[in-house]
């Protein structure tokens, strides 16, 4: 007899069905090995699916693991916002908080519902306070992006890495550069021989523009070498962004509106805080989240 393990998919930071980025969360992963939820992950070939466990501490809600299409991921955003409304739409919340246990460390999610108790989305607190690596060559990263070195802004920083969770490389992009923006999978290979960055998770890169207001950004993610041409909404990058614009200002906290996901058609917004606290800059990442199919997997 088939072994059958149910999933839902929803589309996160949207308010509409096929907006957003999509997500495939397997809700009790109870039996499934770790090659199994691989194989998994990349039939249902999102750019991530989630597999719910029961938490190694009662007092938390879940042990979350979270595939991309070839490995296994310490944390990612938009898949904590899917996978916390999905089991709270399941009643598994307590007064609208969810706790994941992840390799990362323990997310918190909060819920947000209507007057009438309607599911509308979620924020989460990434699990790590900013670390910021080394900066990378700009004329590798503009080739990556199919940019010119003078398309990147460095008023500020240059391309460097940072992290709440999971690095990215953040780079700064003229507005008008940014749509023109087209990965070079032979360009992040010719990086990552370069700068030994080996781990696929290494090398994802998250260009941005400033919008016409200082708190509006727009984004876009790169990640070819692990099988994400480019992202729709991604929120541990958006996170990580947030807290590293706040950690080169003298403010104690920032807030910021991201538009991520249009050149894909799949039009994304994403809320993001950073602030700064004894234990370093933290930051959150939220929005909406829509149901689009259920069923189950069958597996001999």
């Amino acid at each position: 007899m088939s072994r059958r393990f149910p999933f839902v998919t929803v589309d996160v930071f949207t308010d509409r069905r096929f907006g957003g980025n999509p997500l495939a969360v397997f809700t009790d992963a109870r039996g499934l090995t770790d090659a199994e939820m691989q194989q998994l992950a990349a039939e249902m070939n999102y750019s991530e699916t989630t597999f719910v466990l029961p938490p190694a501490d009662p007092a938390n809600t879940a042990r979350v693991r979270i595939f991309n299409r070839t490995q296994e991921m310490p944390f990612a955003g938009h898949p904590n916002v899917g996978t916390g409304c999905v089991l709270a739409s399941m009643g598994r919340d307590a007064d609208g908080v969810l706790r994941f246990e992840e390799i990362a460390g323990l997310v918190e999610v909060r819920v947000e519902r209507s007057s009438d108790g309607r599911l509308l989305g979620a924020h989460i607190t990434a699990p790590q306070s900013l670390t910021v690596g080394e900066e990378l060559p700009v004329d590798a990263i503009a080739a990556c992006a199919g940019l010119m070195p003078a398309d990147l802004v460095l008023t500020r920083h240059g391309p460097r890495i940072a992290s709440v969770g999971l690095p990215f490389c953040l780079a700064q992009v003229r507005p008008e550069a940014l749509a023109r923006a087209t990965p070079n999978l032979a360009a992040f290979h010719v990086l990552a021989q370069a700068t030994g960055m080996s781990d696929r998770l290494s090398l994802h890169l998250h260009c941005y523009a400033q919008d016409d207001a200082p708190h509006r950004l727009r984004t876009r993610m790169f990640a070819p070498i692990s099988g994400t041409w480019e992202d729709p909404a991604t929120g541990s990058a958006n996170a990580a962004l947030a807290a590293l614009l706040l950690s080169l200002s003298t403010q104690d906290s920032a807030k910021f509106e991201i538009t991520q996901g249009v050149e894909m058609g799949r039009p994304s917004l994403l809320h993001a805080t950073a602030t700064r606290g004894g234990d370093g800059i933290r930051a959150t990442v939220g929005g909406g989240c829509v149901v689009v199919l259920r069923g189950e997997a069958c597996l001999d």
